[in-house]
């Protein structure tokens, strides 16, 4: 038996309040994470053409830090759980 997920059934649930309100609520625990050594990051969510969509934005208090941002945001993925 060959499975076939119906992909309209998903976008339409991807666009519901409630999977946007657990997009916004995973990445507030990932920017809360990240943050947890001192860094600034900010949350952007919205409900795109497909489905919603959130960011972990930038780590503003260590300026051209690239290597550090990217530390700080890999454990915000790992404490997002």
């Amino acid at each position: 038996m060959r499975f076939r997920p119906n992909r309209n059934g998903i976008n339409s649930l991807m666009k519901t309040p409630e999977a946007g309100a657990e997009v916004q609520r995973v990445a507030e625990r990932i920017k809360a994470a990240a943050e947890s050594d001192g860094g600034e990051f900010r949350t952007d969510s919205a409900l795109g053409p497909r489905r919603w969509r959130a960011a972990v934005i930038g780590n503003y208090k260590k300026q051209r830090d690239a290597e550090g941002t990217r530390r700080a945001l890999l454990r915000g993925l790992d404490g997002a759980d």
